[in-house]
């Protein structure tokens, strides 16, 4: 098998139609048929099933994760040898959760661009699992993700940088509860109305998720569509002080104090897949940049003992 067949594979298997990923590599549905077929020929087995819709067959499910995992590497052997010839351009592509995708990524890739508009950058943001997805993948080199990963798979991923951000409770200025500096528990489950659960970790912190039932709250949604709700005086809820860190700042939100509710607190780190290839060299440059703006935002950035020297 080649690069060319397993490439046919992959985006046959994203796209879910020959046509569109013979559009898509800009070949004609011929020619990445043939791909196919000697693919299949060489694993033994039925990749696709053909008919009205194209899906994968148990055996190219299996494959998959494989032919990607084939790809990246060749991937990372090109640039590696590419970047090794004086005046090649480099390349980034970095994943990072939407939360910190503003605050902490935007800020870092800011100064990297600036410093490097010679290497070409691609960044995608989303939820823990996307960029877990993306990593196995092969879409991305480097992800900044919650941590510890509560997966199996994360196994397979190896932490560069650790960081610890606060979670604060915040409300609207005009918000009953913003009326004071600090609120009992027993005032913010009466007057938050309604508490948001907000999803900025795979799952539910357990002390927030007993004063949401406290409260008998029944919205549960995103940090984008909580900022919203609060920005628009309706309830209150916990968030990642990064992401409302502006708002903090110019006054359209308050943080308020909830007595004898012990710190809360959320972990992620900047991790990559556990492989013996180093990082290329503007990845590092750019990990380098996220740590400076993680210590300025007070993440507290440290660095694994398995890391070290990376």
């Amino acid at each position: 098998m080649d690069r060319a067949q397993l490439t046919a594979f992959d985006r046959i298997a994203r796209e879910g139609s020959f046509s569109r990923a013979a559009l898509a590599i800009g070949i004609g549905q011929p020619a990445i048929s043939a791909r196919i077929h000697a693919l299949e020929a060489e694993i033994g087995g039925a990749l696709f099933t053909r008919g009205r819709r194209i899906a994968l067959t148990p055996m190219g499910e299996s494959f998959l994760p494989a032919a990607r995992r084939s790809l990246q590497v060749l991937d990372e052997g090109l640039e590696t040898a590419r970047l090794a010839q004086a005046g090649q351009r480099g390349r980034v592509r970095l994943g990072v959760l939407g939360s910190l995708a503003g605050g902490l990524a935007g800020a870092a890739l800011a100064e990297f661009v600036a410093a490097r508009p010679d290497v070409e950058c691609w960044v995608r943001s989303g939820n823990h699992e996307d960029m877990v997805e993306m990593l196995l993948d092969g879409l991305v080199e480097i992800a900044i993700l919650t941590w510890p990963a509560p997966e199996g798979r994360a196994a397979s991923l190896a932490p560069l940088l650790v960081f610890r951000e606060p979670v604060v409770l915040v409300a609207h200025p005009r918000h009953p509860l913003a009326a004071r500096k600090a609120v009992s528990r027993e005032e913010l489950v009466r007057k938050a109305r309604p508490l948001l659960r907000l999803r900025w970790w795979p799952s539910h912190h357990p002390e927030l998720l007993r004063l949401a039932q406290a409260a008998g709250t029944s919205v549960d949604v995103t940090m984008e569509a909580a900022r919203r709700m609060v920005l628009d005086r309706v309830g209150a809820g916990f968030f990642t002080r990064t992401y409302i860190a502006e708002d903090l700042a110019r006054g359209a939100l308050k943080e308020i104090h909830v007595r004898k509710l012990a710190p809360v607190h959320r972990d992620s780190a900047l991790v990559r897949l556990r492989r013996t290839v180093p990082l290329s060299p503007p990845a590092h440059q750019l990990a380098e940049l996220i740590r400076t703006h993680a210590r300025r935002l007070g993440l507290s950035p440290s660095r694994p003992a398995a890391a070290r020297g990376r």
